[in-house]
């Protein structure tokens, strides 16, 4: 028995994201697709049924050619995954930032005491 497939394991390959890129303006041809690869096509076929099962790419039969788009609405659950941790990470920075900002100035004021207590020599 074969193990779903979601989009984070589709995407995980650096072969399948670069057919999602290519197929995402417009249809392309299987053989134009593998062209583009230096790997067999056997495994060009087995990437582009592991995209095909996890809804990212849809495969149309027109007469003899195959021609393959990228249904990048699929892509959607991986933004809304990343979105939690980029909320996450921008208020830990902004944290950060004012941790510093309010740093540099306590140490701005530090220094123009500092200043005003030295006399200059006559």
């Amino acid at each position: 028995m074969e193990a779903r497939r979601d989009v984070f394991q589709a995407i995980a390959d650096p072969t399948r994201r670069a057919i999602i890129g290519m197929t995402a303006s417009q249809p392309v041809n299987v053989n134009k697709i593998a062209e583009h690869f230096d790997i067999s096509r056997q495994a060009i076929s087995l990437h582009l049924k592991i995209l095909s099962e996890c809804g990212l790419l849809s495969i149309r039969q027109t007469g003899r050619e195959r021609l393959c788009k990228a249904k990048l609405e699929k892509l959607d659950e991986v933004h809304k995954w990343v979105g939690q941790y980029r909320q996450l990470w921008t208020g830990r920075l902004n944290a950060l930032r004012s941790f510093i900002e309010q740093d540099e100035l306590q140490a701005k004021k530090i220094t123009k005491k500092e200043t005003r207590k030295i006399k200059p020599k006559k």
